[in-house]
């Protein structure tokens, strides 16, 4: 008999060594050319692997359904991903936020590292093979029936466990397409509501057009507010990048206030409304007092010269003619012609530049999948399911969730982890 693992990302993968360091013969079926299409972009291809948080902390940064997580979080930690990159020679940096990354920028490194480990544990790995359906009997596990992409022909493996980790519906180009939830909903399980999270905004009318206006820019080091302006409510803050492109705003500070904004109340409501505003700060290492000081200074600096050739030294190029525009000054007006009210127009701009969101990037641009497989339908100390006898799961597919910062990926590998601990095949011996 033989373990399967249906999907070959770092879930699946983390699964099948694991289950193969059990004793077990296992078979790692993926659909795609190669196994971690997905985990080759994460972090701009540098690949976020995880944070140094203490594990216990990484809780807070799941919003659906953190407290699930508790013993797969103990079964594998933060520690342990770190331990077995560097037993494949993959070494690690901390950087900003927590963050920790392969010393090389490479996210190839890392999944270097799962191949040479599968490869060790002698996991057989089938790629261009497609699902099509967990057969059952007595209510547990039979056998998978999978399409051979290659030779065209459907072929079976008899098997009493199987650990289903085909990811959700992101980035359908690296195999995400949400095929696990049909063979799961056929399984008898629920399958909560799919939604895109960690995905970029979108923007309307004269705010989009600012965006495309400045589309490429990309800002560091800025604050930011995601604001309910009805209630006048501060939804969610951060501090760093942020990216202008086509159709909005992007980068890691956009990426994780969606997160935020997804299960804000009535924020449909409030996003036809026109109610949720991006707020940045362009300045925040100076206060509005400071700010009127530097640009008194800039203005005498170049008091002849009309405004939009005069902030050159204050704001990156593609920002002045927005900027300008917000604060309802004309582009040819002379610096020695601004009053006191343009200025303080000015610094209230650059202090809260203003963008009105109206709403969310499609699921196939979003990082990561928001639903799944309902966890109340999971055992979560072994990640079996509470219906099917040898069925588990691992990573994406499961309703979890969690911000920018390396946790989903911790997930994945925890999740597969205690799934492939728990995927222990018994040998029954028969006394004739």
């Amino acid at each position: 008999m033989k373990v399967v693992v249906i999907g070959g990302g770092p879930a699946g993968m983390m699964a099948a060594i694991t289950s193969a360091k059990q004793g077990n013969d296992v078979i790692l079926l993926e659909k795609m050319k190669s196994c971690g299409r997905k985990l080759l972009i994460t972090g701009k291809g540098r690949c976020n692997i995880t944070s140094s948080l203490p594990m216990d902390k990484f809780i807070e940064n799941i919003p659906e359904n953190g407290k699930f997580l508790y013993s797969v979080f103990k079964n594998f930690t933060n520690q342990d991903i770190i331990t077995l990159l560097k037993e494949n020679n993959v070494n690690v940096k901390e950087e900003r936020g927590n963050r920790i990354f392969p010393l090389s920028d490479r996210s190839l490194d890392v999944l270097q590292a799962f191949e040479n480990e599968m490869k060790k544990n002698n996991v057989k790995i089938y790629t261009e093979t497609e699902v099509k359906e967990i057969k059952t009997k007595d209510n547990a596990v039979n056998k998978v029936i999978y399409l051979n992409k290659r030779s065209g022909i459907v072929e079976e493996i008899l098997t009493e466990k199987v650990i289903l980790a085909t990811g959700g519906k992101s980035y359908p180009l690296t195999g995400s397409t949400g095929d696990g939830y049909n063979i799961a909903k056929e399984l008898g399980h629920t399958i909560t509501k799919i939604s895109g999270s960690l995905v970029p905004l979108i923007s309307k009318n004269e705010d989009l057009q600012l965006c495309q206006a400045m589309q490429g820019l990309s800002l560091r080091n800025i604050s930011m507010k995601i604001v309910d302006e009805e209630k006048n409510k501060k939804i969610y803050e951060d501090f760093g990048e942020l990216l202008f492109t086509h159709f909005g705003v992007s980068g890691p500070t956009i990426l994780s206030s969606s997160a935020h904004i997804l299960r804000y109340k009535n924020v449909e409501e409030l996003l036809k409304k026109g109610k949720i505003k991006l707020q940045i700060d362009l300045k925040p290492a100076l206060n509005e007092e400071k700010l009127n000081l530097r640009l008194l200074r800039d203005f005498d600096k170049f008091k002849n010269k009309q405004i939009i050739n005069s902030l050159n030294e204050l704001l990156p190029k593609k920002m002045i003619e927005p900027v300008i525009k917000k604060a309802k000054i004309k582009n040819e007006k002379r610096i020695n012609e601004i009053t006191k009210q343009e200025r303080e127009n000015l610094i209230r701009v650059i202090k809260c530049f203003e963008i009105t969101i109206s709403g969310f990037r499609p699921i196939e641009e979003a990082i990561i999948t928001r639903g799944g497989i309902n966890v109340k339908e999971i055992n979560p100390k072994t990640m079996e399911s509470k219906l099917i006898e040898g069925l588990y799961f691992a990573g994406e597919i499961i309703d979890v969730d969690a911000y920018t910062g390396g946790f989903n990926l911790q997930i994945a590998y925890s999740t597969g982890y205690t799934a492939g601990l728990n995927s222990i095949i018994f040998f029954h011996l028969f006394t004739l």
